[in-house]
C-alpha cells in the first residue's frame, strides 16, 4: 500500500539510534495519498506521493 504508483518510492529501512546509542531497526513510509488521476486519457485512482503531486507529474481528475 505505501508505494507510489509514478515514481515507485515505498518502504525504506534502516536503523534507529537512541541517544545511549542503543540501536533498532526502524522503517520510513513515504507519504502515499489515494487521488484521482488522470492515466492514459482516462480517470482513475492511483497511489501518488505528495513529491510527485506538488512537483506536477500527476495530473488530478476533477
Amino acid at each position: 500500500m505505501a508505494k507510489c504508483d509514478i515514481c515507485n518510492k515505498e518502504i525504506s529501512f534502516g536503523i534507529k539510534v537512541s541517544h545511549s546509542h542503543r540501536r533498532s531497526n526502524r522503517t520510513w513510509k513515504p507519504n502515499v495519498k489515494r487521488v484521482k488521476a488522470i492515466v492514459n486519457g482516462t480517470p482513475c485512482r492511483i497511489n501518488a506521493c505528495t513529491r510527485c503531486l506538488r512537483s506536477g507529474k500527476v495530473t488530478r481528475a476533477v
